[in-house]
């Protein structure tokens, strides 16, 4: 299928300097509206009027309009359209023809909240994380930064940490979310022990007002010159501030009365902050304390800064097991005595699906078998003077003479890291759940005194046995703000009545206690509907009061925080995934059993958008270039629920558009399969549709193409090296990118005469088959085979160093190229013929071994849904990358290799890491006296075909350069990557030639 070059804009032809976000893809960029197909005349009108008042991008069309139709919660609404404004300039008029026009506005960030902020049904989105994410600057001497909304945290935390500073508050969701969503839902993390929540750090905001106007938010003494001038003015800020003044004073015994005296209180507005008494004894209103915790339904914060706090220069970790989560809870007083700056809880559930998953099992392996709950306590060198001293005495307290049966202790970086992947991951780990019973965030996180967290869980377990349902419990438990998950089927009318009914019996249990109802997650969809129960009549007219004050016409973000009497705020309206809701199932030829079917694996994604993560691990490689919505693994799970619920035409997953812009943009690295918490594999999913697609459509020249890669370079290989000078001859490039759309700038392979298997015929093996540790199959890929013989060879020469009898046999392809292209008929075909071939090796209990990483997965993971034959299993026990097989067997123990002086930069193959074998060539390397630097990178971009492609070149070229970075700032000096696509794309960066194959390294090596 051809893709027009114009769905690629804004790239380096020549595929340099591109940088990150430069690169665009081809959705709704009209400047019209987009492809607005059930619009209104209204809508249009908007679409344009917003066009031509704003810089940035305006997409009304109908996968935009999908895209941003849900966040991390339980709820889903379409908005009128989305805006992607490039300054504050855009944003005032982007509010200002919402306003014209007498439509809502929504900003948002990374859309990774859960109690549903981010969705407003009929609303304009303006996503302010494309193009407003400046770290404007660092007063390191003040111990401040002033940034735009749209940075994300650990972005800015990366720019502080030259200056041993960070930002305090540390949601789980850091490595995503923006600071101006943490400041509209004024959101803290595990540290908030220590540290407290956001709205202790916001000193000032810049915010557009729902006329457009603008404001910057301060410190301002009451009576004040200052004051004075700004209250005597004729204006909607004026207004603000002497509204304000009166509502706080007016009400404050309600206040006094009515407000939780807890670290965490987030539901409502903040009436008890906004106005303080200074160590002068002034009278300080702030407004920037108000609209922390908003959710954007007093204005859009454009700029902020921050105060910021140390780095501690050490931590130690320690995880104390019991077996009853009540009795773990009860120990929270005592763990708050210990100086901890960190009090965290995990539970059973949360263990258990850890261990089950392929990402996070290795972080549950240290829980001892039994454990019902965990407290994880966290000290550091700030607080305590010596960190193994304070962990000794919180053991002497909670096992010696408490109730916990295990301590787990961790003081390195490393360990650490570990066990906070395993506290962050509960979320969507839970939410991974099989079937349609999920545990459902609408009362996690609700804020009690800590003293009386365990007879608060006490009686909300009883409110659960109540109405027949189970729970899992995690999170800040030395906060008393424990994330509690009902878990219900939200797709029934009787499940989405109980939880109505559970969240008011939570709110009366919160009352009980003193406690808030939203500790962290803010109200959103989910809470506000109760914040007149939380806080009587007197202060939910003064929330109002607020509102109209900033917002007369209540159009931002309208139904979060407060609402009209006319039209109320319900919990069990707008849910993503209702009683109305259904899906289709549909025939497949892969097999989807072990996912649930199709249906069940595009709606495992929760919206978590752990997928626009940058910073590590492989997803989402296109996103990373682009910076689209559309080309993370959410966008396209939501596109695909989209598509199979009638959201939008079914018949749109065979379109040509959703071809393009949907799936040919997923790039299959497999990063989804490892990275994504709750294993949303959008790689098979593509190649399912893909393959559906081709039975309706047929299959393009290109397709073929490359599906029949093997065939191809055996015919290069035969008439080598003319075959290789053929694309040098003039206009050669020009016209196979014509015909063929194979991007002319990109080097394409060269073949040699003489192939792996024919060196090995004529040469035979070397180790005699009775006196050897093992027998190998060393697969002859098609890069190995025809075109780097010299890394097949390697790998030969290595094995036999170690008393391996290897055979090269000649081999047809595993199916990959095939695969890849959505060919799954011509896949299997391939794939049964291999398994045919190999059939006596198996049967004879000989390890088969591939130098080519995409091969080795493509045996063990896809042959399992592609074909129905017993020899998979057989085949996937027996099958290694070449250095995994040296590791796992530790084989290359027995090697003798000179290392040389030079440090390697490792790049593991995006493949390897989904399948988690890519420390294996690190291990065998180290062993082998080299220095290797592992870099902590995504893919390559170049992702088999698709680096050749000519519409995808740029993009591929922009992903390329991110990797290009990481090489970079390695202190390797030489690179080493297992991947063929891999080095390529290396080989084709200036400066750089094609890197070996760890195994030649090895190989070259045991010479000296």
């Amino acid at each position: 299928m051809a893709v027009e070059d114009s769905d690629i804009e804004n790239g380096d032809a020549g595929g340099r300097d591109i940088e990150n976000g430069d690169v665009e893809v081809g959705l709704g960029r009209s400047r019209d509206g987009g492809d607005d197909r059930d619009g209104t005349v209204a809508t249009a009108s908007l679409a344009s009027a917003l066009a031509d008042a704003c810089r940035g991008d305006v997409r009304f069309d109908e996968y935009t309009r999908v895209l941003y139709a849900t966040d991390g919660s339980i709820y889903g609404a379409q908005p009128a359209g989305v805006v992607f404004p490039r300054d504050t300039a855009d944003v005032q008029a982007a509010v200002r023809v919402a306003a014209d026009h007498d439509v809502p506005v929504l900003p948002r960030g990374a859309g990774s909240s859960l109690a549903g902020q981010a969705v407003g049904p009929g609303c304009v989105v303006l996503d302010l994380s494309r193009h407003m994410d400046d770290v404007r600057e660092i007063d390191a001497d003040e111990r401040r930064a002033v940034v735009q909304p749209g940075v994300v945290q650990d972005d800015l935390d990366d720019a502080l940490e030259p200056h041993g500073l960070r930002f305090a508050p540390d949601p789980a969701s850091s490595n995503r979310a923006t600071i101006g969503g943490g400041i509209g839902n004024n959101s803290t993390g595990a540290h908030s022990v220590r540290y407290g929540i956001t709205d202790a750090y916001v000193e000032e905001c810049e915010v557009v007002l729902a006329d457009g106007s603008l404001i910057r938010t301060r410190d301002v003494v009451l009576d004040s010159p200052e004051w004075n001038r700004i209250v005597a003015k004729v204006d909607r800020e004026a207004a603000i501030y002497r509204t304000v003044r009166a509502i706080v004073e007016d009400n404050a015994a309600e206040i006094e009365a009515r407000y939780p005296d807890l670290k965490r209180c987030v539901s409502g507005y903040n009436l008890q902050k906004v106005i303080r008494e200074d160590a002068e004894g002034d009278r300080i209103v702030n407004l920037s304390k108000l609209l922390v915790g908003a959710e954007g339904t007093l204005g859009v914060v454009v700029e902020a800064t921050l105060s910021l706090v140390t780095r501690p220069d050490e931590t130690a970790l320690v995880v104390y097991c019991y077996d009853d989560l009540l009795e773990a809870l009860a120990a929270v007083p005592e763990a708050l005595a210990l100086d901890a700056s960190a009090v965290e809880l995990m539970d059973s559930e949360v263990f258990r699906l850890a261990a089950d998953s392929q990402e996070y099992a290795e972080y549950a392996d240290p829980i001892p078998d039994g454990t019902a709950a965990a407290l994880m306590l966290e000290f550091d060198d700030e607080v305590v003077d010596d960190l193994p001293d304070a962990i000794g005495l919180a053991t002497d307290e909670l096992v010696d003479d408490g109730t916990a049966f295990e301590s787990i202790e961790a003081f390195g970086a490393e360990k650490q890291d570990r066990l906070w992947k395993l506290r962050k991951a509960a979320i969507p780990l839970l939410m991974s759940m099989e079937g349609d019973p999920k545990p459902y965030p609408f009362v996690e996180d609700a804020s009690v005194p800590p003293a009386e967290l365990a007879e608060y869980v006490a009686g909300f377990q009883e409110i659960l046995d109540d109405h027949d349902t189970t729970a899992a419990y995690f999170a800040h438990a030395g906060v008393g703000t424990l994330h509690i998950r009902p878990v219900l089927n939200l797709k029934t009318d009787e499940d989405v009545e109980t939880m109505r009914s559970i969240a008011d019996d939570v709110t009366d249990l919160v009352r009980e206690h003193n406690g808030a109802f939203s500790g962290e997650h803010g109200d959103g969809l989910a809470r506000t509907e109760f914040n007149p129960k939380l806080y009587g009549p007197d202060l939910w007219a003064a929330f109002k009061d607020v509102k109209s004050t900033f917002d007369p016409d209540w159009r931002m973000n309208p139904g979060k925080v407060v609402y009209r009497e006319e039209d109320p705020t319900d919990i069990r309206e707008h849910l993503r995934y209702g009683p109305d809701y259904a899906s289709l199932e549909p025939r497949t030829t892969l097999d989807f059993d072990d996912d649930g079917g199709f249906s069940h694996l595009v709606e495992l994604c929760n919206g978590c958008g752990t997928c626009r993560q940058t910073d590590s691990d492989v997803m989402c490689p296109t996103y990373r270039a682009t910076e689209e919505e559309v080309a993370t693994t959410r966008g396209r799970a939501n596109l695909l629920r989209a598509a199979i619920s009638g959201e939008i035409d079914p018949e749109e997953l065979y379109s040509e558009r959703f071809q393009s812009e949907v799936l040919d943009l997923c790039i299959g690295c497999k990063g989804c399969q490892s990275d994504c918490p709750t294993g949303v594999d959008l790689a098979k999913l593509k190649v399912e549709v893909k393959h559906q697609y081709h039975d309706r459509e047929g299959v393009s020249r290109r397709e073929r193409l490359f599906a029949n890669v093997d065939r191809l370079a055996a015919a290069g290989s035969a008439v080598a090296p003319i075959a290789n000078r053929l694309p040098d001859f003039p206009g050669a490039r020009t016209l196979l990118e014509r015909t063929a759309g194979i991007a002319s700038e990109r080097s394409v392979p060269t073949f040699q005469r003489e192939s792996l298997v024919d060196w090995f015929r004529d040469r035979g093996p070397r180790v005699d088959a009775a006196a050897a540790t093992d027998r190998v199959v060393l697969f002859p890929d098609t890069d190995t085979n025809y075109s780097h013989p010299e890394t097949g060879k390697a790998a030969v020469r290595v094995l036999e160093a170690a008393d391996v009898h290897v055979r090269v046999p000649d081999l047809g392809p595993t199916g990959r190229a095939a695969y890849s292209q959505g060919l799954l008929d011509r896949a299997a075909a391939d794939a049964r013929a291999l398994l045919d071939d190999l059939d006596p090796y198996l049967e004879a209990g000989w390890s088969i071994c591939f130098v080519e990483p995409s091969d080795a997965s493509m045996v063990v993971d896809e042959y399992r849904s592609l074909l129905d034959d017993d020899r998979v299993g057989t085949l996937a026990s027996t099958a290694y990358d070449v250095s995994e097989y040296l590791d796992v067997h530790r084989l290359d123990e027995d090697l003798t290799v000179d290392a040389t002086a030079d440090r390697l930069t490792y790049h593991g193959h995006c493949h390897q890491k989904a399948r988690g074998t890519d420390h294996h060539a690190v291990g065998v390397l180290r062993r082998a006296g080299y220095a290797v630097d592992p870099v902590d990178s995504g893919c390559c971009g170049m992702a088999g075909s698709f680096g050749y492609e000519a519409e995808h070149y740029d993009l591929s070229r922009a992903i390329g350069a991110l990797l290009a970075d990481q090489l970079a700032d390695s202190d390797g000096e030489t690179v080493v990557a297992p991947g063929t696509s891999c080095r390529t794309q290396i080989g084709d960066f200036d400066g750089y030639d094609r890197p070996p194959h760890p195994i030649e390294v090895l190989a070259r090596d045991l010479d000296r």
